[in-house]
Order: C-alpha cells, then sequence, then structure tokens
C-alpha cells in the first residue's frame, strides 16, 4: 500500500471504562482488513486509525467496534461531543454507585462482627450485600462477562470472581448451615468481605476517574477560533455569508475587533492585527495594503479589506489543528502497570483457584471438599487486586493534589512518569521566559525637559500604537493636557500640537524627518538601550529631543534561576522564539540559556521538538501561546504558562499556574517523588500477595493445621489496601524543591546570592519532641553552606543568620532529607 492510497483519520470512541478496554479496541481495529496502523487513546477516548480506504470504511471499522461491546463515532465533532457528555454520566453514576456502597458496606461489616447470632440479622445482611455487589458493583459482571466472551480476563474478572463465590458461598452457608454442621464444620458467611472488595474497588475506580476526568478540548477550542459567518464584498455590496462559503479571490472585509476568517492579502485599510496565537509575540503586526494576514488573527484598530489566497483546510490554522490531532493521536495508548501486570496476574489466580480446590479435593478425602470450597475462595478474595488497583490512582490523586497546592496543575497523569525521564525542555520566549507584555524600563529626559511628560503621556494617550499603551502606564501619574491637529502616522509614530508647538512620537526616523537631532547624552543611551534589544520611543518637539523611552518584554525575575535548576538536574534547556535574533540572543544571555533559535514558526517548534527526540531525548516543551499548540502535543511532556492562552492551557499535560518557569523544574521532582511512590506500592502489593496466596492456598495446613479463614483474608485484603493509601499519604509532607549538584549552588534560593548583607531570621520547628530531635535540626540547618543556625526547643524556634536569602522551601527539604519528619514555618 502505498502512502497515496492510505488515509488517516481519528475517530472518537465510546464505552471504555479503562486501559484494557482501550487495548481490546486496539486489537480489534488492528485486526480489520486494509487498516495499516490502529491506536487506540483511552485518555482522549480516540481512535488514531491509518487505512485503505479500498479495502476498509468507516462504517466497517464502526461495525467490528460496535461487535466487541463499544462504539466508534464516524462523525468526528458530533461523536466528540458524544463521548464527553457520556463519560461526565459515567463519572456521576461512578461517585453515586462508589458512597452507596460504602454507606452500606459499613453496617455489613458491623452486624457480621457483632450481631450475627441474632435473629434475622443475617437475612438483613444478606439483603445489605446483594444491593452493594449486585447493584452498586454490577459494573463488574458485566464487563467480566464481556471479557468471557471474547475469552479474555482483566481485573473486573478477579473482582466479580472472588466477590461472586464468597458471596454464592454465603447464601448457601445461610440458607443449608446443615450441610456444614452434620459434617463438623461450623458454617461462616462472607458477605462483608464481598460487600468491602467491591466497595475498595469502586473508591479506586474513582480517584482514577478523577485523575484525569477533565480530557482536553483542545482542538474544539481551536476550530472556536474560526468565525462563523464573515462579510464579502461583492459588486452588488457587502453581504454576510457562511464561513465554509468562503473560496479563493474573495474580497473580505474585517472590522475592529472581528477575527480574521482566512490565510490572504490586505488590498485596502490600514490597521494592527494581533497575531499572538500564531507568532507568541505581544505587539500586534501593523498590516498595510499588500501585507499578508492569516486566518484566526484579529483585527484591532482600523477597518480592513482582505483578497483570501487560502480557505477552509488550507489556512495555517488549519495546518496547526491537524498538527495538534496527529502528534496527540500519534502517542500510545495510556497504559497503567496495574493494567499490564493484571493480564498476567488475573488469569494466574485464577488457575490458582482451581487447582488449589483440586489438590485439597484429590489429596484430603475427609474434608478436601469443604476445606477445598474455603480454601479457593480465601485465595480469591486475598489476591483480589484491591491494593494493585489502588496503588497507582491514590498516588496519583496525592502528588497532582500536591502538584495543585504548589501551583502546578497536572492534567494528564502519565505526565508524571514521563517528566521523570526528561532530559530536555523546550521553552517559548515570550511570556514563558519574558513576562509577554511590552513595558517602559528607562526613561531618559533631556535637561529642564521634565515638564514635557503631561504632552508626551497626552500623545501617546491618543495614539494607535500598542507600544503607546507602555509609555501610558508609565506617565500615568502625570495629567494630561488639550491636544490639536492630532495625526497617527503608520509606521513612524503620532504628532499633535500643544500651546502652538508641534510635538512628535514615535521612531526615530519620524523626529529626523521633522528636522529634530538627538544629542550625544540621548544618542548613548538610545545604542545601549539597543544593544540590549529594547524597542526606542522618541519624544520631541521644537527643534530638539526631549525624552526616549526604552520598551521591551521583561525578563521574568525567576527565569535565571529556573534554567540553573534545570541546569543542576541534567536537563538541556532550547529557547524558541518567533522574535528576532538580537532579542532572543538578549534574553539568552541573560538567563543562561546555552541553546536558541530566533525566527521560529509554529511548524517549525513541532519539528524541533521531533529532531530532539530523534536524537533520543525525552522533551519537555513550556510555552503559553497558541503558536505553541503543535509543539505542546508534539513533545512528551507539554507544559503551559497559567497566564497563556486557553488553547496553550487545554493542549498541555501541566499548567503552571503562576507562569513561574522555576516550577517546572518543581513539577520534574513532583513526578519523580510520585513514580518512587507508586513503585513502592505496586512492590508492597505484590509482596503481600506473594505471601498471603500460598497461606490463603494452605501450605501452612500440613504443618500446623493453620488453614486461614476467609474472613480473615477480607481484613488481610483490607489492610494492604489500608497501607497503600497510607504510603501514598506520605507524600503530603514531601518537599518538591529541587536539590542542585554539589558546585550548582543550593536550589532554592531565591534571591541575594552572593551579597555580603547577612539577614536574620526566625523559624518555627514542628514536631520536635526532646533535645535529640533539636540537635538533629540544628545539624541539618548548619550544614548549608554559608548559614549558622541555633534552634532551641522551648520554644521551638530556629534563629538562621544567612549571606543569602532562603526559601522556606529549601530549609524545609534540608530537614526533611537529613533530620527528620519536621516542619519548617516561617515566623510571622
Amino acid at each position: 500500500m502505498g502512502d497515496n492510497d492510505m488515509r488517516k483519520d481519528i475517530f472518537p470512541v465510546s464505552g471504555m471504562s479503562c486501559a484494557s478496554c482501550a487495548a481490546r479496541v486496539n486489537k480489534v481495529l488492528n485486526k480489520q482488513d486494509g487498516v495499516y496502523e490502529a491506536n487506540v487513546n483511552y485518555a482522549s477516548a480516540t481512535a488514531r486509525v491509518v487505512y485503505d480506504p479500498s479495502r476498509c470504511t468507516p462504517s466497517a471499522l464502526r461495525a467490528a467496534v460496535r461487535d466487541a461491546g463499544y462504539d466508534l463515532m464516524t462523525d468526528a465533532e458530533a461523536g466528540t461531543e458524544r463521548v464527553e457528555v457520556e463519560r461526565g454520566k459515567e463519572y456521576a453514576l461512578l461517585r453515586r454507585q462508589t458512597v452507596a456502597a460504602i454507606v452500606l458496606a459499613v453496617p455489613v461489616v458491623v452486624m457480621s462482627a457483632f450481631f450475627m447470632d441474632y435473629a434475622y440479622v443475617g437475612y438483613a445482611v444478606w439483603l445489605l450485600s446483594t444491593m452493594v455487589v449486585f447493584g452498586f458493583g454490577r459494573r463488574f459482571y458485566i464487563n467480566a462477562w464481556r471479557q468471557l466472551r471474547h475469552l479474555s480476563a482483566n481485573m473486573d474478572t478477579l473482582v466479580a470472581g472472588s466477590t461472586g463465590v464468597a458471596y454464592l458461598f454465603s447464601v448457601f452457608n445461610l440458607l443449608a448451615p446443615d450441610f456444614w454442621l452434620s459434617r463438623g464444620i461450623q458454617p461462616h458467611v462472607y458477605f462483608e468481605s464481598a460487600s468491602v472488595i467491591i466497595a475498595f474497588i469502586l473508591l479506586g475506580r474513582l480517584l482514577e476517574s478523577r485523575a484525569r476526568e477533565k480530557t482536553s478540548t483542545a482542538i474544539r477550542k481551536l476550530m472556536g477560533l474560526q468565525p462563523k459567518t464573515v462579510t464579502r464584498v461583492t459588486d452588488e455590496g457587502e453581504s454576510v455569508i457562511p464561513v465554509e462559503s468562503v473560496r479563493e479571490g474573495d474580497v473580505i472585509v474585517v472590522r475592529p475587533g472581528e477575527r480574521i476568517a482566512a490565510d490572504g492579502t490586505v488590498c485596502r485599510g490600514e490597521s494592527y492585527v494581533d497575531e499572538s496565537m500564531l507568532t507568541g509575540e505581544p505587539l500586534p503586526a501593523f498590516k498595510k495594503q499588500g501585507d499578508g494576514v492569516f486566518a484566526g488573527t484579529i483585527n484591532q484598530r482600523g477597518v480592513l479589506r482582505f483578497t483570501a489566497v487560502k480557505t477552509g483546510q488550507d489556512t495555517m490554522l488549519s495546518g496547526i489543528i491537524r498538527m495538534v490531532q496527529d502528534a496527540q493521536g500519534s502517542k500510545p495508548p495510556v497504559q497503567q502497570t496495574v493494567d499490564r501486570i493484571a493480564g498476567v496476574f488475573v488469569p494466574v489466580i485464577l488457575l490458582l483457584s482451581v487447582v488449589v480446590f483440586a489438590i485439597w479435593w484429590a489429596f484430603a478425602p475427609t474434608a478436601g471438599f469443604e476445606h477445598g470450597i474455603l480454601s479457593m475462595v480465601t485465595v480469591l478474595i486475598i489476591a483480589c487486586p484491591c491494593a494493585l488497583g489502588l496503588a497507582t490512582p491514590t498516588a496519583l490523586i496525592v502528588g497532582i493534589g500536591k502538584g495543585a497546592v504548589n501551583g502546578i496543575l497536572i492534567k494528564d497523569a502519565s505526565a508524571l512518569e514521563t517528566a521523570r525521564r526528561t532530559d530536555a525542555i523546550v521553552l517559548d520566549k515570550t511570556g514563558t521566559v519574558t513576562e509577554g507584555r511590552p513595558v517602559v524600563t528607562d526613561m531618559h529626559w533631556a535637561d529642564g525637559a521634565g515638564s514635557g511628560r503631561a504632552i508626551f503621556l497626552s500623545l501617546e494617550k491618543n495614539s494607535e500604537h500598542p507600544l503607546a499603551e507602555a509609555v501610558v502606564a508609565a506617565l500615568k501619574d502625570s495629567h494630561t493636557v488639550p491636544v490639536t491637529d492630532f495625526a497617527n502616522i503608520p509606521g513612524r509614530g503620532v504628532k499633535g500640537t500643544v500651546d502652538g508647538v508641534t510635538y512628535y512620537a514615535g521612531n526615530e526616523e519620524l523626529l529626523r524627518e521633522n528636522g529634530i537631532q538627538a544629542d550625544r547624552d540621548m544618542a548613548g543611551k538610545v545604542a545601549e538601550w539597543t544593544e540590549d534589544a529594547k524597542t526606542v520611543v522618541w519624544f520631541g518637539g521644537a527643534g530638539r529631543v526631549l525624552a526616549v523611552a526604552g520598551i521591551a518584554d521583561r525578563i521574568k525575575e525567576t527565569s535565571a534561576q529556573a534554567v540553573a535548576m534545570l541546569h543542576s538536574m541534567n536537563i538541556g534547556v532550547y529557547m524558541l522564539t518567533g522574535d528576532n535574533e538580537a532579542s532572543a540572543g538578549y534574553v539568552a544571555r541573560k538567563t543562561g540559556i546555552r541553546h536558541y533559535k530566533a525566527k521560529v514558526m509554529p511548524d517549525d517548534k513541532a519539528a524541533f521538538v521531533r529532531q530532539l527526540q530523534a536524537d533520543g531525548h525525552v522533551v519537555a516543551m513550556a510555552g503559553d501561546g497558541i503558536n505553541d499548540s503543535a509543539a505542546l502535543a508534539q513533545a512528551d511532556l507539554s507544559i503551559a504558562m497559567g497566564k497563556g492562552s486557553d488553547i496553550a492551557m487545554e493542549t498541555s499535560m501541566m499548567t503552571i499556574l503562576s507562569s513561574d518557569l522555576s516550577k517546572t523544574a518543581e513539577a520534574i521532582r513532583l513526578s519523580q517523588l510520585t513514580m518512587r511512590t507508586i513503585r513502592q506500592n505496586l512492590f508492597w502489593a505484590f509482596v503481600y500477595n506473594i505471601i498471603a496466596v500460598p497461606i490463603a492456598a494452605g501450605v501452612l495446613y500440613p504443618l500446623n493445621g493453620f488453614l486461614l479463614n476467609p474472613m480473615i483474608g477480607g481484613a488481610a485484603m483490607a489492610l494492604s489496601s489500608v497501607s497503600v493509601v497510607t504510603n501514598s499519604l506520605r507524600l503530603k509532607r514531601k518537599s518538591i524543591l529541587p536539590v542542585a549538584r554539589r558546585g550548582d549552588g543550593a536550589a532554592g534560593e531565591v534571591a541575594g546570592g552572593g551579597e555580603d548583607a547577612v539577614t536574620r531570621r526566625e523559624y518555627r520547628i514542628e514536631g520536635m519532641m526532646c533535645d535529640h530531635c533539636r540537635a538533629h535540626v540544628e545539624d541539618a540547618l548548619n550544614s548549608i553552606d554559608g548559614v549558622s543556625a541555633t534552634v532551641t526547643l522551648d520554644p521551638p524556634l530556629a534563629r538562621i543568620e544567612s549571606s543569602r536569602e532562603l526559601s522556606v522551601e529549601y530549609l524545609q527539604q534540608i530537614v526533611s532529607d537529613k533530620a527528620g519528619d519536621y516542619t519548617v514555618v516561617e515566623k510571622e
């Protein structure tokens, strides 16, 4: 099959409840004749299919998926909406079932433990357990039956098997106790085990669902950038038509505040157009006749007429949409470690339980059947993957919650595992490394010209140029004066008359054309600012330059520190920007970034990320603009800065709510801690099964006559789940501030490193119980270079003298790592 014969589509899929469902749909699609490649993404509920349309149709794919028990929508837009509605309903149903199961499981446990000897209590327990197991837990039996029809098994199979056997065995014992009493065996019921298992597993599913309940809507928001209607100009006049009716060669009129509907060329009018969704730059671009405009950008000031050159799927905006779709769809399915393990674990446990029963029946003729049934039930109950099911989602919930508290919003749980392996990060400049808006950083006035501030402010208040807003903000404390004969001079600046004198504000060419030259001192200042890649606004009148203002997109205060932290973690930092070479080079020098590229368009950013990936790097991308969407989607880890565009935030796996770049390093540290906790949880869950399953099978019976009661097995299962949750909660006390390598300086130093002045501060230390505790904390604090610390027990204070400013987070990390579980609180 040649490349030209292939078709690539992305179809929404509904009905998937877990990652194994996605694996099932993926297997079904890949088996279809004519399908070259299928990739089902459970996180986004989509299937990306590459197929030969001459041998396979969307209808055939849908029929195959429906036969497997799911649904595939061929109408992508309508299908996506249906999937979102259905997933919202499914989450609400899961939440109701979980709450109800827990509420009913509690009285089942209490009555089973203390009141089973009372009349009719057993029947009440039976009734409540039936409601929990087959009412609120019916999803497990439905999914298990669906898997059985296709000769496969998953965790639902084991849940249904263990609870079903425990329930039926208990019903038999409740209704026919004489069967066991006549054989000298005291019958027990295990309704509480079945109910608790269902409640715990539902809770695990709910936690997992909460971890990724918000699916990405980036594609729909990108599509929403295109207006629904446009105004077309013909010989008969203007008419409003649907955007789908725009054709190449049509003349379109765009008024202030309206979005441009197609790529084209200006044929009449002048205006400033906000192209930040493409370039990421904060300054609108001045457009005049002959200049190009792009779909999705916003006309700001004047009225423009342009001739459509590219429409529909051919526009740059549509190209960005396709790149985002391809990058998202090409990623492998989200496969939780537990689901992969369950593929082997579940069949083995089911087989083992049958083997245990058979061995008991064969080798213990007198009580083998009874003991075999008990052992089989105990194996199924004790091996129920409650701890395995909770190992991943509980750690994720705690990790994601800790990230939110620290201003790191994690919207894709798989990002944590990816972030742990990241060794390269690509940064957008504007809004990520810099503040993303032009401000006056310097202003120099000629001798005796200070009285001209009011005139400068008045001129710029009337200006249409976006840089004027920065000047107005810098001169906001001045008053305004009446201006006559005001005029905007496109591409130059503005002019106006005050008290009979004409004044000019704009670029140097404007003043030079009107016979105004700068003196040596003024020219020297401008030269300095130009070297620092600042834009200069000139103000003059009456034959001389009165003032110059240097305007720049200021570098964020934490950017240099953030770059240093990333370097200390052996992560290569790359900066890409659509800005010019001078601005890019200046920002790179000031922040310590060693690799950067200027004048980069959106598709170039995505290509750069792909090249890094091809070189073997695990790449993170941090950006804030729509122009970063394709690169964010292409990256292994996508990070959006919180004050950026909604599209960047929706496309990304992580969002830094404060736009503080140093939070990217904290996010990577958080991922390391979270994944370590998940591995610990899985380890202990498996150790529990390795020890508990043989005991449940009865290996100790030949030695000491011990046979584990299923009730104890249920309690042990519950205890294993509690231990997993408790281990996950330990994450809350961990510091996520990265520790710099020796020689790189201590991570967490906020400002003032290298200053001669000594700062003295007091901190409250919580958790100290004795003088040994005090000594441990004091030793830990004094291990910091340049720090002198004294710790007292009563009151519990640490008095610290340091030549540099130290953050509470950094001090907390040092104390936690070297002293123990003590809490550092800054004294108010």
